[in-house]
């Protein structure tokens, strides 16, 4: 993944994620994050009682957006994401509660599962950079 884009990333700790409701309808959520940019993941936890986790059961491809923690209207930084949620038996989701409690060790005291999100595709936009600048990761082809 960019260098960049690892960064903001690791900075920060909230996105908003939409999916889609059993009619086919957005659905957004909130949620803490943690990043691992070598394998372009992002874990997330939640309820497996939540709307979202019904919805993301039965159609995974998400969407998603970070602004920085501290946002500058002047120096806008932000992430624009596309991925797939998923299972808990995949290879990938292996390390997702490890990667997650080192990020946010007081969740472990909450109710949830740890969820994956295989990130597809970034669009990072740096303003301090130059105005309206982007950088995009697109995941390899295997």
């Amino acid at each position: 993944m960019n260098e960049k884009i690892d960064s903001f990333l690791e900075a920060n700790t909230c996105a908003s994620i939409a999916c889609l409701d059993s009619q086919g309808h957005p659905y957004c959520f909130s949620c803490y994050y943690a990043i691992d940019s070598k394998e372009g993941l992002l874990f997330f936890k939640s309820s497996s009682d939540s709307n979202h986790v019904a919805f993301l059961q039965s159609k995974p491809i998400v969407a998603g957006t970070i602004l920085s923690d501290k946002l500058n209207k002047l120096q806008i930084k932000g992430i624009q994401l596309e991925g797939i949620v998923l299972s808990f038996d995949n290879e990938l989701s292996q390390n997702a509660s490890l990667e997650y409690y080192k990020s946010h060790p007081m969740a472990v005291a909450m109710a949830g599962e740890i969820w994956t999100i295989q990130i597809n595709r970034i669009k990072y936009t740096d303003n301090t950079l130059g105005f309206g600048k982007k950088i995009i990761w697109e995941r390899p082809v295997n």
